[in-house]
């Protein structure tokens, strides 16, 4: 599975999610950080919203649920399961 963790420099939300993320085991994906600053596209679709975590598909990208800043890892895990699947 591909993602796409939508970010920008500085943000502790964003940070917190790559983190957790980072930590994930038994799911196996792959992680692509962008940086909305770099793009004026993703900036203006995204600027009041980030952290956004999408998953790639053939039909382009499909937003996944926002999860909560306090999630666990476990929690993460589990979201990440049901999207895989």
């Amino acid at each position: 599975m591909q993602l796409i963790l939508y970010s920008k420099p500085d943000c502790h939300l964003c940070e917190g999610l790559q983190e957790k993320l980072e930590q994930v085991t038994g799911v196996a994906f792959s992680l692509e950080v962008r940086d909305i600053t770099t793009r004026e596209d993703w900036f203006q679709a995204y600027q009041y919203s980030i952290p956004v975590l999408c998953r790639q598909l053939d039909s382009g990208e499909e937003v996944l649920p926002r999860l909560s800043p306090r999630a666990s890892v476990d929690q993460v895990t589990r979201l990440l399961q049901k999207y895989a699947s």
